[in-house]
């Protein structure tokens, strides 16, 4: 089987050079992202290129591809970039969060396989997999490359890390889509993604119209959330180890809480990613916050005791002693898989929180009030 596997290897490799090409290409009819910063489509006679931008260096390119219908002939010279036909038929998808998109897109049946499988939550792909239809390809760290080679898939959807590299996985030849959705600073500039991901499927038309709709949702409640005169104050997270991380300000997650009509009580810690504070620092700020919300995973929902019991010093907190603190656990609740590309359904929970007159029918999807 191994020697089966390198010619394997071999030839995609091989395939892969051959397509592509070293000519630059100028012009083309852009594609406009209303607030995707970080993708750049522009279409050309029968085919379209797509530039990724390294979001760790704004400086460079982190992919380039060239993406071509399978029933059109390639264009003369082929522009740089990594070669995909379109529409994906068969796609490794190696996180929940673009499993659930492409069910929502209606691409489902172009799922393949799948990594870390136990993560997912959604019900039909879990069914898939069980009854052998979907392949289950193992760890997202270190996948079956006998499986992924047998699965002979169009296309590999995975997130890039800085600096990270795709070990054997991209040594196959198959063209892999750097999902770095992630890495956008705003909620519907990470969920205009979908559109990308719409083209590379054959469902253009369906991923607009639901970005449109996600568009819509979110403004509206932000709009509604932003004209309340009461901005609560919010406290976030739990401890972790020797630090307390908190959203930066400039965060999907720090922007989420000011579209909200929150006072997020670190806005001013201007970092996208995360924040290590220490216990001293949280909690002279935030020791009177309004409200208090963490996402955590653990088999058992926590409660105003058991977070007592994990440290005595949270009892001090204001929204510990009024009971105004919500928890979301990942380890039942679909956050990870939702959120990214459904911002809107979130932010209705945030409002619902913080101004529950402008929801008054609305039950919380992902947040549960803590036990007393």
């Amino acid at each position: 089987m191994k020697h089966i596997l390198l010619i394997a290897i071999s030839v995609c490799i091989l395939q892969s050079c051959a397509n592509r090409a070293n000519a630059p290409q100028q012009g083309g009819e852009t594609i406009a992202f209303k607030y995707a910063t970080n993708l750049k489509i522009n279409k050309f006679d029968g085919y379209m290129t797509a530039e990724l931008r390294n979001p760790w260096d704004t400086t460079k390119l982190l992919h380039s591809y060239v993406i071509v219908p399978a029933d059109t002939a390639l264009p003369t010279p082929l522009p740089v970039g990594t070669l995909v036909r379109t529409p994906v038929r068969k796609a490794l998808v190696f996180t929940s969060v673009h499993t659930g998109l492409l069910v929502n897109l209606g691409a489902l049946n172009q799922i393949a396989g799948v990594c870390d499988a136990e993560y997912l939550r959604q019900p039909i792909v879990n069914q898939l997999i069980a009854n052998g239809t979907i392949v289950d390809a193992g760890n997202a760290m270190s996948p079956d490359i006998e499986q992924v080679i047998q699965m002979s898939p169009d296309a590999i959807l995975l997130s890039p890390f800085e600096n990270g590299g795709y070990g054997a996985i991209g040594k196959t030849g198959v063209p892999i889509i750097e999902c770095a959705d992630y890495m956008e600073v705003s909620p519907l500039a990470c969920a205009e993604w979908m559109r990308f991901y719409g083209l590379l499927f054959g469902c253009e038309s369906v991923a607009d119209s639901l970005f449109a709709v996600v568009e819509r949702n979110y403004c509206s409640l932000r709009d509604s959330a932003l004209q309340q005169a009461d901005r609560p104050s919010l406290l976030t997270d739990l401890k972790t180890g020797a630090a307390w991380y908190v959203p930066g300000g400039r965060s999907t997650t720090g922007r989420f809480y000011t579209d909200a009509g929150a006072n997020y009580l670190f806005a001013d810690q201007q970092k996208s990613g995360a924040v290590p504070l220490a216990f001293e620092t949280v909690f002279e700020r935030a020791q009177n916050a309004d409200f208090w919300l963490f996402k955590y995973n653990r088999p058992a929902d926590y409660t105003y005791h058991t977070l007592a019991a994990e440290n005595e010093l949270y009892t001090q907190f204001l929204p510990f002693t009024n009971h105004q603190i919500y928890g979301c656990n990942t380890d039942y609740v679909p956050y990870y898989d939702e959120v990214p590309f459904r911002p809107d359904w979130f932010l209705r929970d945030l409002v619902k929180i913080f101004h529950p007159h402008l929801l008054p029918n609305y039950k919380l999807r992902y947040y549960t009030e803590l036990e007393k």
